[in-house]
């Protein structure tokens, strides 16, 4: 079995649980890591640089990405948010699975340049349900709820184009099943064309 690590890329549409489920998968393996992000907006309170994000300057981040240094970013409210090319080689040379969090146009761009990478999308059980969590949340106006709603239908017409989807209904079960996900693509023939030869005593 390979024991390179694997970059997966991980999308879902607000309210469908992505972070609650990396979190707990990363508990459950030490094989794993979170590619943190950058950002140029300012730190939150309880941030912390190298943890959550890494935090640059406008023009820094700018540099990068004239350097080839980010992979994939876009622009939020002001801020650049994106994936820098060295945080994903760090784990990677380790041994370890790269896990990227990031939104769709975003894992198509990842796709182009790590054409072996796994994408993996996590479903809602019901649009009813994806609403429901939304309203739970306690955060979000009614307006805000219609948009991400309506957000989310159109994020799940890409769906097609990922390798593996999970559906969240049972937090413990999606957990599992990403942890599935990631063992299956290290037993993939394609990833592991030495073996046999390996076995027999070939060259």
């Amino acid at each position: 079995m390979s024991d390179k690590g694997l970059l997966f890329v991980v999308s879902a549409p607000a309210g469908c649980g992505k972070d609650t489920i990396l979190e707990l998968m990363l508990r459950k393996t030490d094989s794993a890591g979170y590619s943190v992000s950058a950002t140029t907006r300012a730190p939150r309170e309880g941030e912390i640089d190298g943890v959550h994000y890494r935090f640059l300057t406008r023009e820094r981040f700018e540099e990068m990405i004239k350097e080839g240094a980010v992979l994939e970013y876009t622009e939020y409210c002001g801020n650049y948010y994106g994936t820098l090319r060295e945080s994903v080689d760090s784990l990677l040379s380790q041994g370890k699975d790269a896990i990227l969090k990031i939104e769709i146009e975003g894992a198509m761009n990842i796709k182009k340049q790590f054409p072996d990478c796994c994408l993996v999308f996590i479903l809602p059980p019901s649009m009813a349900e994806l609403e429901r969590r939304l309203r739970n949340r306690g955060t979000e106006t009614e307006d805000k709820i219609k948009e991400r709603l309506a957000q989310a239908r159109n994020e799940l017409e890409a769906a097609d184009n990922y390798d593996y989807l999970i559906v969240n209904g049972e937090l413990d079960k999606a957990v599992d099943d990403i942890i599935a996900v990631m063992r299956a693509e290290k037993l993939r023939r394609g990833r592991n064309a030495e073996l046999v030869k390996e076995i027999k005593g070939e060259d």
